[in-house]
């Protein structure tokens, strides 16, 4: 008896490249998620993608919840953003439908249980603290309620910072938003490095001197000073959520 596939030729938009990594949803494969219990996901980025001093220093999954799953934390000294793209969780009690998202601070104890089936993409990063000052605080919110900004100007490309630009936070999350045939205005090259996971709709990004089409549910890595450019393509807008490490002296450990 022979199984269908969906690329029976071996065919995959899925690219692995020394500053970038571009994963399509047909080429994740699902396991047990450490930290949670009764759940499985799929890890995306990780340190173990590239090789030194290339590799991402930080961890992008998907965790795919049920009725059982539950995490009491991230590992020691990580600090821990998880966004709702399905179905619901509660956090400390909290609850947060599709959109919603938290931060969680490092070695504070939280309980997320899963509501029911979901999808929920995490994102860990060891914290990087300042000098005589604690971490934040825990934050709880939703993309609806969170307030955007024309980039450089441009009012087809809409950003949302769902975190505060603050000095206590070393990392960025941002929703940005693009009306049909908006661009990023140029080729971005820079010191932070990059994971993201398209949202809505369909595009094209560069990455280093490639090319791809991009659409819903991609996940994208770029490592710092990989050239970047996006353009939405089709009738309907298209939107990411978008990581970057912010707010640290580059020769910091």
């Amino acid at each position: 008896m022979h199984r269908l596939t969906d690329s029976p030729f071996g065919a995959t938009r899925t690219t692995i490249a020394a500053d970038y990594a571009l994963f399509a949803p047909d080429g994740n494969v699902v396991s047990p998620l450490s930290s949670w219990a009764s759940t499985d996901g799929i890890i995306l980025i990780s340190p173990a993608l590239a090789a030194a001093p290339r590799s991402p220093r930080f961890t992008q999954y998907v965790a795919l919840t049920t009725g059982k799953s539950n995490s009491t934390g991230a590992p020691a000294g990580v600090q821990r953003f998880c966004y709702v793209l399905a179905g619901e969780i509660s956090v400390d009690g909290a609850q947060l439908t599709a959109g919603g998202f938290c931060w969680l601070p490092p070695d504070v104890p939280h309980d997320i249980k899963g509501l029911g089936e979901g999808r929920v993409m995490v994102f860990e990063k060891p914290y990087a603290a300042l000098p005589n000052t604690p971490p934040p605080t825990k934050i709880l919110s939703s993309r609806s309620t969170t307030p955007t900004s024309a980039f450089l100007g441009d009012e087809a490309v809409q950003v949302a910072l769902l975190l505060p630009a603050k000095p206590e936070f070393d990392m960025a999350m941002n929703i940005v938003h693009y009306q049909p045939g908006a661009t990023l205005p140029f080729v971005e090259t820079h010191v932070m490095e990059h994971g993201l996971v398209m949202l809505e709709g369909q595009g094209i990004y560069r990455l280093a001197n490639d090319w791809f089409p991009v659409q819903t549910d991609d996940v994208i890595w770029m490592a710092a000073y990989c050239p970047q450019w996006f353009v939405a393509m089709g009738k309907e807008p298209a939107s990411y959520l978008l990581y970057k490490d912010v707010h640290r002296h580059p020769l910091s450990p």
